[in-house]
C-alpha cells in the first residue's frame, strides 16, 4: 500500500491543472491587465451561457454577459485586484439564451514569478447553488431591494421581480394582483422561454380563481406563505382539468405561494414553482426557501404599493395638467396647419420628487379671433409642481379672456403682466408689509392673419420661434424682447416694456414655438449638461431636413431631435402658413347713405363668385346693410381721427406738450368706410372699418323707435360678431357659416 499522496503516473496526469479545471464545478476565468480574456474552463461556458470559442485574446471580460448596470462594478474589480487586493461580490449576468442569473465572484491577482501582477483570476458560481445559501440569499435580498428601489411603475416592478427569480430560484413565476374583488394575473415568467399550451394555465390578464383547499387559496385566506415541498406526497384541488394535466406533463415538483401584504392590505399573490423542465440539484423547496420567499414577498409588496401610489398620483397630476391645457382637437383654422406636443418631465426619483417634477407650468394655446385671425400662445411658468401648474392655468384663462378684446399683442402682455402680479401668493414680513413675490413667467403672444400672412407679436422673455423654410431653420428675428411677466420694476409702465412687431410669413413657411424643456437636458455621463447653443444647433440641424414636411412630422422630429432625458416639462407648437392665397375682397366707400346699396351689391357679387349658398349669401348681405348703415349714420358725429404723436428731441414740459402748432386746427376730412370680405372653408367673414373711435353696443329699441335694431339683428343672425379698435378707428365684424347651421 502506498502512502497518502503517492500516485501513479496516470494519477499524476489525471490531477494536472488543466484536467482539474476541466472537471471543476466552478467557473474559472483568467484575464490580462487590460481585462482581455485569456482562459476560461468548461464550467464557465455553462455558467455564462456562451461557447468557449468566445474566449479569445482581445475579448473583454464584459463580453461574459455582465449587465450594463454592473459594468462600473467590474471596472472597480479590475482596479482593486491589479493593485494586489482581493475582491468579492456579485453580478447580474445575461446568458446567451437571454436568461438572467445571479453570479457570485471572487477575484485575486495573477502574479508572475517575479511577484508582479500580470492579470486577474476570477472564480465564479451561480448564487443559491452552493452550501453557503444563507450568505447568497442575503446578498440576493440586498440586490432585489436595490433593483426594486428605483422602480416607479407597476409593470416594470413586476417584470423585474420575475426576471430575478426565474431561472435563478424558480422555473415558473406568477404574480397576481387584486383588482377590486378579483384576482388578476399580471406576470407569467417561465424558464428557457417555455410557454404553457393554450387552455392550460391562465394567461396574463385573466381572472384567477383558486378552488377552496388549493394551497394558493390557503395562502390568500391565512395571509401566510405556504410551502408545498413535494407534489408527489400531496393532493390539492386543481383550478382546471387543463392545469392539472399540464402539471403532470412537465413534472411539477414543488411550489411556494406568498401573499403580498402591505399596510394591512393584501395586494395579491406571488407563486414560485419548480418542475422537471430544468435539472437542479434539489428539485424541492424546503422551510428555509419558504422563509426566504416570504422575505422577498415583503420587499416586492412594498415596491408594488409604492408603484401603485406613484401611478395613482401620476394619473392625478397628468389629469390636472391635461385639463389645464387645451382639451380635445385644436380648432380648424383657414390658411393654417397646427400640431402640438406636451411632455411632462421624467420623474426625479432619486431626489424624492417623482410626482412633483411631472407637473409643470408650460402651456400653449390657439385662440380663434375676429374675422379668421388667430392668437397663438406659448408660455412657461418658472418652477415645477402643482403651484406652477395652477399659476399656468390662471394665466392661460386670463390670456384667453384678454385676447377676446382683440387688442395688440403688446397690450395683451401688459395686461397679463398685471394679472401675474395680482395672483402672487400674499405674504407679509414681520412688520406686516406686503412682500409678495409674483411668479416669473416667460410668454410669447402672436396674432396671425392668414389672408394677409401678417404676423404680429410681442415677447416677454421667451425663446424666439424657429422659422423653417426651404431647407433652412433659423430663429425668427425679434428686435424687442421684453422682460418676463412678473419682474417689471415698479414705476415702469408695461407699455414701455412690451413692444409689438410685425412680420410677413412667406407662403408655406413653418414656425416652431417651444418651451425650454425642448433644449434643456439632464447632464450626461460626464456630469456636464450641454449648452443652449449646442442643443439649439442640433435641433435646427434636424429640423432643416424636414422643413418641407407636414407639421405633425416637424413636431415629432423636434421632440426627439435633442438627445438625452428632458429635465423640464416641454411644450411644442408648430404652425405652417398656406402656400396659396385665400379669397378676399376689399373696397373703400365714402360714408354716404347712397353707398349702402353699393356695399351690398359688392358683397352679393363676391358671395356669388365664391359659390356661397344663396340663403347664406342673402343673410350676409342683409347684415352688411345693417352694419354699413350704422357706420354711415354715425359718421357725422365721429370724433377727430386718432393721430400718432411723434416728437423728436427731449420731452416737452407738461404745460407745452398740449400746445402743438396746428393740431387744434386739424380739419375733419370726408369720412370713409372700408368693406372687407373673406371666404374660409366653412364660413365667410365681413369686416367694416371706419374712423370712429366709439365701439358699437346693442341698444334696447322701443316699439316706436326707428333705429336701434341693427346690431340686434347681427347678434341674432350671425354665428359670431364683435368689434375691435384699430390704429385709424375701429372694425366691426361678423361671421356667417356656409356649411351646416
Amino acid at each position: 500500500m502506498k502512502r497518502w499522496g503517492d500516485l501513479s503516473q496516470d494519477g499524476v496526469d489525471h490531477l494536472a491543472a488543466g484536467s482539474v479545471l476541466d472537471h471543476a464545478e466552478m467557473a474559472v476565468v483568467v484575464t490580462d491587465r487590460f481585462s482581455n480574456l485569456l482562459y476560461w474552463n468548461p464550467f464557465a461556458e455553462k455558467l455564462f451561457g456562451r461557447p468557449g470559442s468566445a474566449a479569445t485574446r482581445d475579448t473583454s471580460v464584459l463580453s461574459l454577459g455582465i449587465m450594463e448596470k454592473d459594468h462600473p462594478q467590474a471596472i472597480e474589480l479590475a482596479k482593486h485586484v491589479l493593485k494586489g487586493g482581493v475582491w468579492e461580490g456579485t453580478f447580474d449576468v445575461k446568458r446567451g439564451d437571454g436568461t438572467i442569473v445571479y453570479v457570485r465572484a471572487q477575484a485575486v491577482p495573477l502574479r508572475h514569478t517575479s511577484g508582479a501582477v500580470t492579470g486577474i483570476v476570477i472564480t465564479a458560481r451561480e448564487a443559491l447553488r452552493s452550501n453557503e445559501r444563507e450568505k447568497d440569499r442575503f446578498g440576493l435580498l440586498e440586490r432585489i431591494g436595490e433593483r426594486l428601489a428605483g422602480s416607479l411603475y407597476v409593470e416594470e416592478t413586476l417584470k423585474r421581480v420575475a426576471e430575478m427569480l426565474v431561472p435563478q430560484f424558480a422555473d415558473h413565476c406568477f404574480i397576481e394582483l387584486m383588482e377590486g374583488d378579483r384576482l388578476v394575473r399580471r406576470v407569467a415568467q417561465h424558464v428557457q422561454g417555455w410557454t404553457p399550451p393554450s387552455g392550460t394555465w391562465k394567461p396574463v390578464g385573466a381572472e384567477i380563481r383558486y378552488p377552496i383547499g388549493h394551497y394558493a387559496d390557503t395562502a390568500l385566506r391565512r395571509q401566510e406563505t405556504i410551502l408545498v415541498e413535494d407534489f408527489a406526497g400531496s393532493s390539492f384541488p386543481a383550478p382546471s382539468e387543463g392545469s392539472a394535466r399540464l402539471c403532470g406533463e412537465i413534472g411539477m415538483t414543488s411550489a411556494i405561494v406568498a401573499p403580498l401584504l402591505v399596510r394591512g392590505e393584501t395586494l395579491g399573490l406571488m407563486y414560485l414553482g419548480l418542475s422537471n423542465l430544468t435539472d437542479r440539484r434539489s428539485p424541492h423547496y424546503d422551510a428555509f426557501d419558504r422563509d426566504f420567499v416570504g422575505a422577498i414577498a415583503t420587499r416586492v409588496a412594498v415596491a408594488i404599493d409604492n408603484a401603485l401610489l406613484f401611478e395613482e398620483e401620476r394619473h392625478t397630476a397628468e389629469s390636472f395638467q391635461k385639463y389645464l391645457l387645451p382639451r380635445g382637437a385644436l380648432p380648424r383654422l383657414d390658411g393654417l396647419q397646427i400640431a402640438v406636443r406636451y411632455y411632462p418631465a421624467a420623474p426625479l426619483a432619486s431626489h424624492g420628487q417623482g410626482i412633483q417634477t411631472q407637473v409643470g407650468g408650460d402651456w400653449y394655446d390657439v385662440i380663434p379671433l375676429s374675422a379668421g385671425r388667430v392668437g397663438i400662445v406659448i408660455g412657461d411658468v418658472e418652477g415645477r409642481g402643482a403651484k406652477a401648474a395652477a399659476v399656468m392655468g390662471q394665466l392661460r384663462a386670463a390670456l384667453r379672456a384678454f385676447a377676446q378684446d382683440d387688442k395688440s399683442p403688446a397690450d395683451i402682455l401688459a395686461r397679463l403682466d398685471e394679472w401675474t402680479r395680482i395672483i402672487a401668493t400674499p405674504e407679509q414680513d414681520d412688520n406686516g408689509a406686503d412682500v409678495s413675490i409674483p411668479p416669473i413667467v416667460t410668454c410669447q403672444y402672436l396674432v396671425y392673419d392668414a389672408w394677409s400672412r401678417q404676423l404680429s407679436f410681442a415677447n416677454a422673455g421667451h425663446a424666439p420661434p424657429l422659422l423653417l423654410l426651404d431647407g433652412q431653420c433659423v430663429e425668427l428675428d425679434i428686435e424687442e424682447v421684453g422682460q418676463p411677466l412678473g419682474v417689471r420694476a415698479k414705476g415702469l409702465h408695461a407699455d414701455l416694456v412690451y413692444k409689438e412687431e410685425t412680420r410677413t410669413l412667406p407662403p408655406g413657411a413653418a414656425l416652431l414655438l417651444y418651451t425650454d424643456g425642448l433644449v434643456d437636458r439632464r447632464p450626461g455621463r460626464d456630469g456636464h449638461p450641454p449648452s443652449d447653443s449646442e442643443t439649439l444647433g442640433v435641433l435646427c440641424e434636424k429640423l432643416s431636413k424636414v422643413s418641407d414636411a407636414d407639421v405633425e412630422r416637424i413636431a415629432e422630429t423636434a421632440t426627439v431631435a435633442v438627445p438625452g432625458e428632458i429635465d423640464d416639462d416641454m411644450a411644442i407648437l408648430v404652425v405652417r402658413s398656406s402656400d396659396v392665397d385665400l379669397d378676399v375682397e376689399e373696397r373703400t366707400f365714402p360714408a354716404q347713405p347712397i353707398m349702402v346699396g353699393e356695399a351690398r351689391r359688392m358683397a352679393g357679387e363676391a358671395f356669388s363668385g365664391w359659390n356661397v349658398p344663396e340663403e347664406r349669401a342673402e343673410l350676409a348681405c342683409l347684415l352688411v346693410s345693417e352694419v354699413v348703415t350704422n357706420v354711415v349714420l354715425h359718421a357725422s358725429t365721429a370724433t377727430v381721427p386718432r393721430r400718432e404723436l411723434s416728437v423728436d428731441g427731449p420731452p416737452l414740459p407738461f404745460e407745452e406738450s398740449w400746445d402743438m402748432p396746428g393740431f387744434e386746427d386739424e380739419a375733419i376730412g370726408d369720412k370713409e368706410f372700408t368693406l372687407r370680405l373673406r371666404r374660409g372653408e366653412e364660413a365667410v367673414w365681413v369686416e367694416v372699418f371706419d374712423q370712429d373711435l366709439r365701439l358699437p353696443r346693442i341698444r334696447s329699441a322701443g316699439e316706436n323707435d326707428e333705429g336701434g335694431r341693427g346690431l340686434y339683428l347681427v347678434d341674432q343672425l350671425a354665428r359670431r360678431w364683435g368689434s375691435r379698435p384699430t390704429k385709424e378707428g375701429k372694425a366691426v365684424w361678423f361671421e356667417i357659416p356656409t356649411r351646416g347651421r
